[in-house]
């Protein structure tokens, strides 16, 4: 049974079959909502509208772009996408990325990935504020289901990265990035520290020249 949009409770578990899940999934404005799927249970988050979440966002993605770009390293970066799982899991990560040889898997025109047909992306981040024991938890279990190999959660509060590469084993915390090799989380973590007090141009200007040594 479809649940009313009003009548949604956000940021927690509800056990829910896969068609109740997708009802309810479409009857949400896409804008304003995130929602994930693992056994058998939904989640419905949505959409941090604070300047907090938006900055470390942004700086983020530039961060992981920007080092791809100077090391040579293919990356198609997904801001909010989803993938799909048919019955089983879904997932909207703030931010995910194809990276090297996977690179170009997804092809134009996809739309939602599914994930029957389609490789789980390299590397997947959540900008935490609120949903940080979540990310911790039950999405970290997720994302080791989904075998993504590489996954960050971004601490708005404590300017910190959770980092941890995946395998057929689960999960064990990283300092450096195995994905986008040689890159070093501790200087993500200064960059966001920085932007609290500085322009994110001027933090941008410093992480390229922390990237090009």
């Amino acid at each position: 049974m479809t649940i009313p949009p009003t009548q949604i409770p956000t940021d927690t578990w509800v056990t829910a079959t896969w068609s109740d899940y997708l009802q309810t999934a479409d009857s949400l404005d896409c804008a304003t909502a995130k929602t994930y799927y693992y056994k058998g249970r939904f989640r419905v988050e949505m959409s941090p509208v604070t300047n907090e979440h938006a900055s470390d966002h942004s700086i983020i993605i530039f961060a992981v772009c920007l080092y791809a770009s100077l090391k040579g390293i293919p990356l198609n970066g997904k801001d909010n996408c989803t993938y799909r799982h048919p019955k089983i899991q879904e997932s909207q990560p703030d931010f995910s990325c194809y990276i090297g040889n996977n690179a170009q898997a997804i092809i134009w025109g996809t739309g939602i990935i599914n994930l029957e047909n389609s490789p789980p992306p390299d590397l997947v981040i959540e900008i935490a504020r609120s949903s940080i024991s979540d990310d911790k938890g039950e999405k970290r279990l997720l994302y080791e289901d989904l075998k993504v190999k590489e996954y960050w959660i971004v601490d708005v509060n404590t300017a910190e990265i959770l980092a941890f590469a995946i395998d057929s084993q689960g999960s064990h915390r990283i300092k450096e990035s195995q994905v986008l090799a040689g890159l070093k989380l501790s200087v993500l973590e200064s960059a966001l520290s920085q932007t609290r007090t500085t322009p994110q141009s001027q933090v941008c200007s410093w992480l390229l020249t922390q990237f090009q040594q």
